[in-house]
């Protein structure tokens, strides 16, 4: 328990030092790295810059690497599937992209705001299938607030919490709130 309270202690101050830019770059490796702790670096960026200012820049990092994670297979999918896939199962896979982008502005948002749903799954799924870029942003930009919300409060992994019942009414209301924010948004902004 005291090697863990050090390596935190070591870890934090590393970030501090490094600056924000080091905290920020950890986040946006985390979306196309899927390995990478989230929950660990928004941890550290907490106990680095304090409460507020690492939910900030956590929340600014991770939708700036998924967006870029999305653009990259936004533009490079056609290209990938046309080398790697016959021509009947590239009919196969476009059918149940099309599936994937037929998805409301809610889904998606409830997609992202899970904690334990793997970004850089998403990321793909919504670039191959050419997910609108305005409807993705706007998805990530709204779910992500609730999921590093959730990390920074809880700051343990997702199976510890699921015994906590705090934890999982903080869900429930995370998912209900971003649901209602997404539907007026998407509405007011004419997206879906």
């Amino acid at each position: 328990m005291n090697l863990v309270a050090e390596f935190i202690d070591y870890s934090t101050n590393l970030i501090a030092q490094g600056g924000l830019l080091v905290g920020f770059l950890l986040i946006i490796f985390e979306s196309f790295i899927p390995v990478l702790p989230l929950a660990v670096f928004v941890a550290l960026n907490i106990n680095a810059f304090g409460f507020f200012s690492g939910v900030f820049l956590s929340w600014l990092a991770t939708c700036l690497g998924c967006y870029i994670s999305y653009l990259l297979f936004f533009y490079l999918s056609d290209k990938i599937t046309d080398k790697l896939l016959s021509d009947k199962m590239r009919k196969k896979v476009k059918r149940g992209l099309k599936r994937f982008n037929d998805i409301s502005l809610q889904g998606i948002v409830l997609l992202v705001t899970l904690p334990f749903t793997p970004a850089f799954l998403i990321n793909i799924l919504a670039g191959i299938s050419k997910v609108k870029q305005e409807k993705f942003l706007l998805a990530i930009l709204i779910g992500k607030v609730f999921m590093i919300i959730f990390w920074g409060y809880i700051g343990k992994s997702f199976i510890e919490s699921m015994g906590d019942i705090k934890a999982i009414i903080y869900i429930v209301c995370a998912l209900t709130i971003a649901y209602i924010v997404s539907k007026i948004v998407g509405k007011k902004m004419n997206i879906e």
